[in-house]
């Protein structure tokens, strides 16, 4: 097997060895598996688009990845196996990559898969998928379609994160680009994967039926063959709490999304299994953004972090069942993730009062605040409503009652539809953006986050153009070397952090699934670690 680390480890590889890894069953049964049953399944978040390009949702994914797959499978260690590609080599220049394709794959519209399905040419048109055209295919100078099955992919110029992000971008049939549901998803859509989609109602639910003729599950998938159910249904439950309430009475069979709170529902309960799983990607982080309002001002940044007990709003918040987050990737990510950062920063309520001192805002009014030329200290965060999850209306007023009471900061909690989110996105108005990102591209995420917005940092919410910054990105880039990637991540994160204080890392996005006893199979993929698709879930049939 080949891993990350080795793939990475310098320039002069001649191909890319795909061998199979096994998943870790999460959960194993006495009997056979059962075939035959509908499984209903709370989820948290409705997707926004059935598009798997379109949909930056992470909790999507677990619906969409039953309809749509990818070239290579990954490993628990980031390694790559074969799917829809059998096998993939990269020239020793680092920029050429082949894919030879599998030849027994057909997409649930009857379209066989082949070299045109996988040749990126929509997904370079920015009119289609700005993030997509600005990240790893804005790499790729040309793709061509040698033979039915074989994909040649040629960069510009040696991009280190190009494999993990285009071996992980979902294939669609080439006739659901003229589809007139491509933007919005829909069963004109269609994919390789074990499901089909069968109905989708807004606002209530979305159901899958099995796709009887699927037979190119990768190898560390836990049988092969079609799904084992005929049929699963995911219903949209927001609050924590109707979903427990949903699972506990029997009206579902599994939920994700539990709250700190409800853990102790499951664990150790005879009738539940539960399950968690820290993601790879960037933590909850408070961005700030520094070409606007009191921010620009570096002295209120630290002044921010330093303001806030993050360790104790943790606790708070989420009894113990999430971890506080300190860098600018999760401890998921095992190839980049810089441990040294720990304990560098934090809460310190002397300091964030002497910056805000130094900084000007030294009178108070009534309310407590700080003011300045006759203006309050107020800082405005922006949150999506689309990824307003995971109990983080009740972090955000936490961390805005902690700027108050320590430094008299004024956070105003603003929670916005999605257009309302993009165009204040676009346009550079707020002060902190909270957000996090779970992708399956080890350390890739740090470009997108800190790169400038024309360069493709397309979710750059610090508005960061730090030369500084660009040119230890463009340097990482362009090395396979993963040990001399990882010291430049890790001095890339000291300056954002310690020297700009350009986001407030908050805690590490874990994913969490509770199942009825009757549930076999279910978990969470093997490195990215949400929650599954329901392939290889079986239902214990009663006796």
């Amino acid at each position: 097997m080949v891993t990350r680390r080795d793939f990475l480890a310098g320039t002069g590889i001649a191909a890319l060895s795909l061998t199979a890894g096994l998943r870790p069953s999460p959960t194993q049964a006495k009997d056979l598996p059962a075939s035959g049953g509908s499984l209903s399944w709370g989820v948290e978040t409705e997707p926004s688009t059935l598009n798997p390009h379109l949909n930056g949702q992470a909790k999507a994914k677990l619906i969409l990845r039953n309809a749509y797959e990818t070239l290579l499978a990954r490993t628990p260690d980031g390694g790559y196996l074969p799917w829809l590609a059998k096998s993939c080599s990269v020239s020793e220049d680092g920029k050429t990559y082949t894919f030879t394709l599998r030849d027994d794959v057909t997409f649930s519209d009857g379209e066989k898969l082949d070299a045109a399905a996988v040749a990126l040419t929509k997904l370079k048109e920015p009119t289609y998928s700005g993030s997509i055209s600005a990240g790893h295919v804005s790499h790729v100078s040309e793709a061509i379609a040698v033979d039915s099955y074989t994909v040649v992919l040629k960069l510009n110029d040696v991009y280190s994160p190009f494999l993990d992000g285009a071996a992980g971008i979902e294939i669609l049939s080439p006739k659901s680009f003229s589809s007139s549901q491509l933007k919005s998803g829909g069963p004109d859509i269609a994919g390789t994967g074990p499901f089909i989609l069968d109905r989708y109602i807004k606002g209530q639910e979305i159901r899958f039926k099995k796709n009887p003729g699927y037979n190119w599950a990768p190898e560390n998938a836990g049988h092969q063959g079609p799904a084992y159910l005929d049929e699963v249904i995911y219903r949209f439950l927001p609050e924590s709490a109707v979903r427990t309430g949903a699972l506990t009475s029997g009206q579902v069979h599994v939920i994700e999304g539990i709250a700190g709170n409800d853990a102790a529902l499951f664990k150790d309960n005879p009738d539940f299994t539960y399950q968690s799983a820290i993601n790879t990607g960037t933590p909850y982080t408070l961005f700030l953004n520094v070409t606007a309002g009191p921010t620009t001002d570096v002295r209120v940044r630290k002044a921010v972090l330093a303001a806030v007990d993050v360790e104790r709003v943790i606790a708070s918040v989420y009894r113990g069942e999430r971890k506080r987050a300190w860098g600018i990737l999760t401890p998921a990510d095992t190839d980049f993730y810089d441990k040294s950062i720990e304990g560098r920063y934090g809460f310190d309520t002397g300091l964030a009062n002497r910056l805000l001192d130094e900084a000007g805002w030294t009178a108070r009014d009534a309310e407590g605040f700080r003011r300045k030329d006759g203006k309050r200290l107020t800082i405005e965060i922006v949150q999506s409503q689309a990824t307003l999850r995971d109990q983080r209306d009740i972090l955000l007023q936490a961390v805005q009652a902690q700027a108050r009471q320590n430094a008299g900061i004024d956070l105003a909690l603003q929670y916005v539809d999605a257009g309302t989110y993009a165009n204040r996105q676009k346009d550079g108005q707020y002060g902190i953006i909270p957000n996090s990102t779970t992708t399956q591209e080890n350390g890739v995420t740090i470009y997108f986050h800190y790169l400038p917005r024309a360069k493709g940092g397309s979710i750059n919410y610090s508005r960061t153009e730090a030369p500084e910054i660009s040119a230890w990105l463009a340097e990482a880039a362009s090395t396979l070397d993963a040990r001399k990637r990882f010291e430049i991540y890790a001095e890339l994160q000291r300056f954002a952090l310690l020297d700009q204080a350009l986001g407030l890392p908050l805690y590490v996005p874990d994913d969490q699934i509770g199942a009825s006893i009757a549930v076999n199979g279910v978990g969470f993929r093997p490195f990215k670690r949400l929650p599954e698709n329901a392939y290889d879930i079986w239902l214990q049939q009663p006796a």
